[in-house]
Formats: structure tokens, C-alpha cells, sequence
């Protein structure tokens, strides 16, 4: 009985890292860039978005701004050097990233959507956005 109790707990361990293991079929990383800081945060964490997806490509990554954090997401918003930042939103959409903005937001200082750059989507509340990704979704939180 000892015998077949140790041979059990053998054929557990031994099994153990295998089932640790992820499978090629595991879904890619998710991953939410949080975005509350205004133009320097974003020129920053637009850096950050592409050079995760040069590393991974695979990423699934959601960028969601409010308060301050909108302001690169608006028509004509350019960096500390002048280049605009819409040129950089459109390519990392290009390869999948989605931008989603704070309701309340765009509500609370007056800013009307239609100065929003087409790449963005409207969400009730930036931060519960970011609460029901990380809770419901399995998103890994970033800030840049």
C-alpha cells in the first residue's frame, strides 16, 4: 500500500510541471495602459504601447485616458516637439491597439467629441473602464 501510495504522489509531481506549463493555444497577454497625466505621460506611454508590441506582437492592449490623460487623443495635440500625435495613435491602431475615452471627462470640461481623433472610443467612466478590464477581462494594469 505504501508502495502504490508513493508511486501516486511520484506520477503527481512528476505531472505537476507539465500542467504549469502554458500551451501554444494559451490566448496572448492583455494588457490596459492607463492614461491620466496629460502630453508628457502620453508621448511616453505611446513609446512604451510600441515597444511592447515590437517585443510581443501578440498583445492585446487597450489604452484608456481621462482627466488630463485625453488631451493627446484630441484633434491637433502635438508632443514637446512639435510632432503631432495622431500620426502615432493611427499607426498603433493599425496594429490593434484601442483607444477609449472617459465620458465624464469630455463632460466635465466641456471638450466636445467631435475634437476627438477617430481612433477613439467613447466609454461611461475612464476609470471604472479600466476596473471592469483588469476584473472581468483579465487585463494586466500599466501606467505609464
Amino acid at each position: 500500500m505504501k508502495t502504490l501510495a508513493a508511486f501516486a504522489m511520484a506520477l503527481t509531481l512528476g505531472a505537476a510541471p507539465a500542467l504549469a506549463q502554458p500551451s501554444p493555444k494559451d490566448d496572448p497577454i492583455k494588457v490596459v495602459y492607463h492614461f491620466d497625466a496629460g502630453l508628457e505621460q502620453a508621448a511616453k506611454g505611446l513609446r512604451n504601447i510600441k515597444n511592447h508590441l515590437d517585443v510581443a506582437p501578440k498583445t492585446k492592449i487597450v489604452a484608456v485616458a481621462h482627466a488630463q490623460g485625453v488631451q493627446f487623443l484630441l484633434d491637433g495635440a502635438v508632443n514637446a516637439t512639435g510632432n503631432p500625435f495622431n500620426v502615432n495613435v493611427e499607426e498603433l491602431e493599425a496594429r490593434g491597439v484601442e483607444f477609449r475615452v472617459c465620458e465624464i471627462t469630455l463632460k466635465s470640461n466641456k471638450i466636445d467629441p467631435k475634437k476627438l481623433l477617430a481612433q477613439s472610443r467613447l466609454v461611461p467612466s475612464g476609470v471604472v473602464e479600466i476596473g471592469r478590464l483588469q476584473a472581468k477581462e483579465g487585463f494586466v494594469y500599466l501606467k505609464p
